[in-house]
């Protein structure tokens, strides 16, 4: 009935907005329907040996209504994201929904130099954007919309934007909470995505109560539906805030970042099941503590153009970020990320080498949480961006699946030919560890030091215009992985694949329906 009701209130605003559009060419509405078919043979990590491939395909549906009036910006989209097959041809009211509201923002206009109007004149232009809405700042590297997945990435905030004399100034917070239902006090937030149900250390069925997250054993990792963040952190931050600056000089663009994120506080604790045939106890943490462990992250980039495009151009773009303050378990803070990047251009063909430095921890122990040695942590979190643009297209590196606790050194060359309708591009990438990781002996303590490569991938894409709404992409990737590789993500030795594979072919349809194609009138 939901999803009944869901289309029939989309039809309804469907034609609302066709009739007043009609009147006026402020409102807009456009779609998109994008498939990815996938053939996975190690994407993300590394597959057993002997493990089949996986081949699927995915699919996001999104419908956006734009408005614009004077001083008032408004945006609302939805979109509907499943995997082909994964609900029944006919479902039930049982079966959930993966409808969701993707954005919905409204902007208001507080000054504009170019508005006669409005008596304040202090800043050229001065605005207020407060809902559901991407940040996209710079390169998408710390701050993206991360449009690459189906779901993508949103924020709930409230954003304060200004620019004056070539200066862009944004100042944006957010403040998160799980439910506003009567009888609950305080501001303590469950920052996950929490199983309805698990199991106690005798296998008896336990539902799991409010304010609290199991994990597997006594201190050990926290049993999610699925992980809340795509860069393989297990929690979402409760509140956030940051500052965005940038300034353009001729050919030379100046950014810096500082951002904010708060994370909630926990204990220790469990629970003693006594409904089953046995005794039997969840562990897990308990988010009733006050106060939040802070992260700041703050940094500069700066991008520079030389020539143009008509003749031999270059760019050349540096940045430098660090991470103090505390971790999201309340550990000290200390990291850096560093990456400088030179692409060179003639015509239709562009080419050149980068490095990417995100620093790590010295760890003992395999996979993405093994123990560090130093009590502070060393390792950079890249935030909320888009991590498939820069370390593989593979998605090894800072998503869902972790990220290896030594950090990463990504040494790569970019190659790209641009035509009207199309462009080829192939990348070459060389993974290392920053720190060190130690196999774990029989005592517990560090054993064998494994060497920090890691492994080679190569992306292929072949990327094709086939009409004004549509496009069609054509990726192959592949890796060549070391038992580094292998002990980072998993844990384990000559026991995976170390020749991943993935494949994919994505059909972008973007319709604009209110767009009209020009008729030439005879003379």
């Amino acid at each position: 009935m939901s999803k009944k009701l869901h289309f029939q209130g989309l039809i309804a605003l469907f034609v609302t907005f066709c009739s007043l559009s009609q009147a006026s060419a402020q409102f807009t509405l456009s779609g998109q329907l994008r498939t990815r078919t996938e053939l996975r043979d190690g994407l993300g990590t590394l597959n057993l040996k002997g493990a089949k491939p996986a081949f699927f395909t995915s699919q996001r549906a999104r419908l956006a209504f734009g408005y614009k009036w004077d001083r008032l910006l408004f945006n609302f989209s939805v979109q509907d994201v499943r995997v082909w097959g994964q609900d029944a041809s006919s479902i039930s009211n049982a079966d959930g929904s993966r409808f969701m509201v993707h954005e919905a923002w409204g902007e208001v206009t507080l000054a504009n130099s170019a508005d006669t109007t409005i008596k304040f004149k202090l800043v050229e232009n001065l605005s207020f954007k407060i809902g559901r809405q991407t940040l996209i700042y710079d390169d998408v590297r710390l701050l993206g919309d991360l449009d690459w997945l189906q779901q993508a990435r949103r924020h709930d905030a409230a954003l304060l934007k200004a620019q004056h004399k070539g200066w862009q100034v944004d100042l944006g917070a957010g403040f998160n909470q799980n439910t506003d239902a009567f009888g609950v006090t305080g501001t303590n937030y469950v920052a996950a995505n929490v199983p309805a149900y698990t199991t106690d250390t005798k296998g008896n069925l336990v539902a799991v109560p409010g304010g609290f997250i199991p994990t597997n054993g006594k201190g050990g990792s926290l049993r999610l539906a699925n992980n809340p963040s795509t860069n393989g952190m297990n929690q979402m931050y409760k509140s956030m805030q940051f500052l965005y600056v940038s300034r353009k000089f001729g050919q030379t663009k100046v950014s810096g970042l500082l951002f904010k994120d708060d994370f909630s506080k926990y204990r220790s604790d469990s629970i003693r099941n006594i409904s089953g045939a046995d005794t039997g106890y969840v562990y897990g943490r308990r988010y009733d503590q006050t106060g939040v462990n802070s992260r700041i992250t703050y940094g500069l980039m700066i991008n520079k153009t030389i020539g143009n495009a008509s003749g031999f151009k270059t760019n050349i773009t540096a940045a430098a970020y660090w991470q103090s303050g505390k971790n999201k378990d309340g550990r000290n803070l200390k990291a850096s990320h560093y990456t400088v990047a030179l692409t060179f251009q003639r015509g239709k063909f562009s080419f050149g080498p980068g490095w990417d430095y995100l620093s790590g921890n010295e760890a003992v122990g395999g996979g993405t949480g093994a123990a560090s040695i130093s009590t502070t942590d060393n390792r950079f979190d890249p935030l909320y961006g888009t991590p498939h643009k820069f370390w593989g297209y593979m998605d090894y590196f800072y998503v869902g699946t972790g990220s290896a606790v030594g950090g990463l050194n990504n040494i790569y060359f970019k190659t790209k030919y641009t035509a009207k309708d199309f462009f080829i591009a192939l990348d070459y990438h060389h993974f290392s560890l920053v720190k060190s990781q130690y196999l774990k002996g029989t005592d517990g303590k560090a054993s064998t030091r494994f060497s920090n490569g890691m492994g080679s991938e190569v992306d292929l894409i072949v990327n094709y215009n086939l009409s004004k709404f549509t496009n069609l992409e054509l990726g192959y990737c592949f890796m060549k992985a070391t038992n580094t590789l292998e002990y980072a993500k998993l844990g384990s030795v000559d026991k995976a694949d170390q020749s991943p594979q993935w494949a994919y072919l994505m059909i972008n349809i973007r319709p604009d329906f209110f767009f009209a194609k020009p008729v030439a009138i005879k003379q």
